[in-house]
Parts: structure tokens; sequence; C-alpha cells
């Protein structure tokens, strides 16, 4: 009784919010969206597309490749998404990476890692996971890397080696929010530069990022680790 009457105390003097609709959430709940927005999150189902991962619609289904990557060549040699970038995922996205909230790292890599559980994901034959790197500008403005949260997350649950500094981007590419499939790849050609060779020739990599959209930024980076020696890129984001 003691009890639940602190905490009554403590929803009423510190409340929590949801991220995502502002609803308030009792304070025994530790996810930061409330019960009813997690409901929300909407899975990437599969059959999944043999290059980006993504659900494979009923027609594509006996070519094992969905309709947008059929004339697209990717560098990545496969890409999987536990969830599809919409709702309450996309929004929780934009917290953790444009509002400073890096403590979502926890939950979002969580995610990623009931994936790996679920789809049983041959996680053991990877030598190393390589966070998609942000420009030093890029960096300073965040504090932080969302991909580097993101695979620290996963490497202690699968126990596989970050490689931080392997990989860094040359220059800062700015959004490419406006631009179209063309230009984002001609944005991002060239931006990536692996610094550690050695470290990666022959090896199965787990390039890690928060969202695919159109690929162009991951494949550009994937293409660097190939050209440098890298055997297989896996391409593994949050949401897609």
């Amino acid at each position: 009784m003691f009890k639940g009457l602190l905490r009554g105390l403590k929803d009423l003097l510190y409340p929590n919010y949801c991220l995502t609709c502002g609803e308030k959430i009792p304070s025994w709940e530790k996810e930061p969206v409330c019960p009813a927005c997690r409901e929300k999150i909407e899975e990437n189902l599969p059959p999944f597309c043999s290059r980006c991962g993504r659900h494979l619609p009923a027609e594509a289904v006996k070519k094992n490749t969905c309709p947008h990557c059929l004339d697209m060549e990717f560098y990545f040699d496969r890409a999987f998404s536990p969830c599809v970038y919409t709702g309450t995922v996309k929004k929780l996205i934009r917290e953790f990476k444009y509002s400073g909230k890096d403590y979502l790292g926890r939950m979002l890599g969580e995610m990623m890692n009931d994936f790996i559980r679920q789809y049983r994901l041959p996680v053991e034959h990877l030598d190393f996971i390589i966070p998609l790197p942000l420009h030093r500008s890029r960096l300073r403005e965040r504090e932080f890397n969302q991909a580097e949260v993101l695979s620290r997350i996963i490497s202690g649950q699968a126990g596989i080696k970050i490689l931080e500094r392997a990989i860094i981007r040359m220059r800062p590419t700015g959004t490419q929010t406006e631009l179209d499939l063309r230009k984002r790849r001609l944005n991002m050609e060239g931006s990536f530069r692996v610094i550690l060779p050695e470290e990666i020739r022959g090896k199965n990599i787990l390039l890690v990022d928060d969202v695919l959209t159109s690929g162009a930024t991951s494949n550009e980076a994937a293409k660097a680790l190939k050209e440098s020696g890298a055997r297989k890129v896996i391409l593994f984001t949050l949401a897609s």
C-alpha cells in the first residue's frame, strides 16, 4: 500500500509522457511510449525482398525481389529491417536523432535484437559490426552517432566486435529528402573511405544504421567496404 502511495505521488509530481501521443505513462512503465502506441508499431513482415529486405507484395514473390529493386545495383548482399518507417517508429527515430534522446537507443536496439532472435539471423557468421559513420560536422551537431548507439545494443547480444573507425565519411552530404534517386546516388558518390582495410579484408560485416530509404547512403558505404576487400556486407536498419 505504501509503495502504491509513493508511486501515485511520483506520477503526480513527475509524470512521464508518451513521446509519440503525449499521453501520461504510469511510472511503472519503463518504455518512453505508452502501450497503445507500442502496439501501433508496424512490423516488417515476411516474405522479404532479397535485396532491400522490405516486405514483398504478392505479385513479386516469384521473382523474390520487389519492383523497387529490380533495376537497382546494390553493393550490400542483403538488407533487413524489423519495422516499417511510419507512425510510432518514425516519430521515435526523429526524437532519437534530432532531439538528443540517445536513451531511446536501448528500446530501439532491443527491437532489432528481437528481430534477430525471431528470424534466427545467422549473426554467428559475422566478423564485425560497423556503424554507418556520420561526418564530423554532423557528429558535433548531434553529439552522438545513432548508428553507434544501436550497434552497441546489438553487439551486447550477438557478441560481435564493433569497428567504429574502420570507415569514415569524407564530406558532409546534407539532407537528401528533396532529391530524386539519381541525385541522391550522385550526392553520395565517393563520400566514404575505408581507413582500416586490413581489418575488414575477407570479413563478413554487419553494417548498421537507423533507416533505409532510397539506400543511396548505405549502398555507398557498402561499396567502399567491398572495394576494400570485405567478403559480405549485410545491412541492418531499424526501419525501412
